[in-house]
């Protein structure tokens, strides 16, 4: 039985940190195997990863809950790009397969909702004074992933739009699909300079990125908010369109 939460959706998160990727993968077929039956991976079989964090609790709109608020948290998540089901602005719609969460009430509230979410999680990011991002995912205590990119000292760049990503309904197995609404400022002259997964054990070594490292996608935010999740509804529906 999926474990239940107090709160209703959508909920918002205000002025989180965030680096978000999008690369090709090494094994394919392992990526592809993750999908299940009913959607289809893109030809390029992409992955993704969201490293953020969000230091007080008050920056969810749950924070004043007595019962179930997120609090203050750290989240990693990754999955596969989907075909087929691209926004309007042509973003890929998105299948979760990990999510390593620091919050235990998020943790059921993700659940509830079909996202494959697990406790244990943290995830450390690092700018150092010459704008080398470094963010850390460990699960109980042992590092699994780290990503090192770079940035500029450019002005930040505001960013406005949707995620759409789709999940199980626990309850009844259909497929639901969810926007993300986002404003964001993120900063410029982003390159990645590595990105490891540094236990070939744990499951999720499945995602690893190709040789030479092939990045599609990605930037750095030191502010960005969203809703956690809004506008869901099954898919095909008019809401999970």
């Amino acid at each position: 039985m999926t474990a239940t939460s107090a709160l209703h959706a959508p909920q918002l998160i205000a002025n989180s940190e965030m680096l978000y990727l999008v690369w090709i993968p090494e094994d394919t077929d392992a990526v592809a195997a993750l999908v299940p039956d009913g959607l289809s991976p893109r030809a390029d079989f992409a992955v993704y990863m969201n490293q953020y964090l969000v230091p007080t609790a008050n920056q969810t709109s749950n924070g004043a809950e007595v019962v179930d608020g997120f609090g203050a948290y750290s989240l990693t998540y990754l999955g596969v790009d989907l075909a087929g089901l691209d926004t309007e602005a042509g973003t890929p719609a998105r299948w979760w397969t990990h999510y390593f969460n620091s919050s235990e009430p998020m943790v059921r509230y993700a659940a509830e909702r079909g996202v494959p979410a697990t406790v244990g999680g943290s995830t450390a990011i690092e700018v150092t004074a010459d704008n080398k991002v470094i963010a850390t995912t460990s699960v109980d205590g042992k590092p699994i992933i780290r990503t090192v990119a770079r940035v500029d000292d450019s002005p930040l760049v505001r960013g406005t739009g949707q995620l759409r990503y789709i999940t199980r309904d626990p309850k009844t197995s259909e497929f639901v699909s969810g926007r993300y609404p986002f404003v964001m400022d993120s900063r410029g002259g982003f390159v990645v300079e590595s990105l490891e997964f540094l236990d070939p054990d744990h499951d999720v070594y499945a995602l690893r990125p190709a040789d030479p490292l092939d990045v599609t996608f990605g930037f750095y935010s030191p502010d960005i908010t969203f809703c956690y999740p809004g506008g869901e509804g099954p898919l095909g529906s008019f809401h999970g369109s």
